[in-house]
């Protein structure tokens, strides 16, 4: 008797569990919301659990990977012109769809995941998997991420005005001190650190996935208690995934693209599109937290739905590009053994 072969989903296709986690978080958020005591206690472990991951952030960079980053200091302003002018400018063009396609509400989170920096994790699993400038990955979305602790609150400020929770001087102290102030105390300290971190690698991981965890049940249940959530339906809801299908689609091309026209070869044009294209859910929720206050639930929805979408989309693309033939002289090198390698840790990175 022949045994059948279970069904399982495409390879390509990355059903983490995590993203499974997050709708079930959204769903007890939904249903048992924490007020009063309860969420004074939970924003107060979120902002714990958020200021300790940027703290172990600050103490997993490496002094070596800095430098060697710093040498592709083209490559990171290209990143960063990607991630802080060309979105927010497509965040801008967006406006014109409301009220007709998105409400305010749903646009003004859109226009905030335009402003969130880029991410860390994810880039650097991709950048790998497609062969990419993996040392380029790590330091330019930790560079993003830094950059983006001042860029994000001052662009909001900008853009969002009052819609963003009545933007003030002290909603940028709070967030320095919340995500600047731990990434600088981790740098100081990793001479330390260093050696306990290396020991426990997926220390970080847990910390970073179980902070996002909290800010999304913290954000949630204040949404739930305020009752932001009867401001959206099922149609606008779908307009809202097409919007950021065709934005995210844009990207893609204008990163490859544009990277080639710029003259980078084709494993810092790996870099730059993964790195450029992405945003990051870990830096964007407490930030939202901190800005949009109740309408938080709200405003990080889009930012939570792009970051499953660009999970799916890179992994295709990822694929696709350790697939492709490497032409030298036409696409340029492909790093080797040596200091652009890939490291044993970014090989088994898990796509966050």
């Amino acid at each position: 008797m022949s045994r059948r072969t279970p069904l399982r989903p495409p390879s390509w296709l990355p059903l983490d569990p995590y993203v499974l986690a997050l709708l079930a978080t959204v769903l007890l958020a939904a249903l048992l919301p924490a007020s009063g005591t309860a969420a004074t206690v939970t924003g107060g472990a979120a902002t714990g659990a958020v200021a300790l991951l940027f703290f172990l952030y600050g103490a997993r960079l490496s002094t070596r990977e800095a430098l060697d980053g710093l040498r592709h200091w083209r490559l990171h302003l290209t990143v960063l012109a990607a991630t802080f002018v060309v979105f927010p400018l497509l965040g801008l063009a967006a406006k014109g769809l409301v009220p007709s396609v998105l409400t305010p509400a749903l646009y003004g989170g859109l226009l905030f995941l335009c402003l969130v920096p880029s991410t860390i994790q994810s880039s650097i699993a991709f950048t790998s998997i497609a062969r990419g400038n993996v040392p380029a990955a790590i330091c330019a979305g930790s560079f993003s991420s830094l950059a983006g602790i001042v860029l994000t609150p001052l662009l909001a400020a900008l853009l969002l005005g009052q819609s963003a929770g009545g933007f003030s001087a002290d909603s940028l102290l709070r967030i320095v001190l919340q995500l600047l102030v731990p990434f600088l105390a981790g740098r100081l300290l990793r001479r330390w650190t260093g050696p306990f971190l290396t020991r426990h690698k997926r220390l970080l991981g847990y910390v970073d996935r179980g902070s996002i965890l909290l800010v999304v049940y913290t954000a949630f249940s204040e949404g739930m208690v305020a009752g932001v959530w009867h401001q959206i339906t099922p149609a606008r809801l779908g307009a809202l995934l097409v919007v950021e299908a065709v934005l995210f689609t844009v990207m893609l091309v204008v990163t490859w693209y544009g990277a080639k026209r710029l003259g980078f070869g084709r494993a810092d044009r790996i870099a730059i599109q993964f790195a450029g294209s992405k945003k990051s859910l870990a830096a964007g929720l407490p930030m939202a937290s901190v800005l949009f206050g109740a309408q938080a639930s709200l405003a990080v929805l889009p930012l939570m739905l792009f970051h499953q979408m660009q999970l799916m989309v890179c992994a295709v693309i990822a694929k696709r590009r350790a697939d492709e033939p490497v032409r030298e002289p036409v696409d340029g090198p492909v790093p080797g053994p040596g200091p652009l390698a890939p490291s044993e840790e970014a090989r088994t990175a898990t796509p966050r």
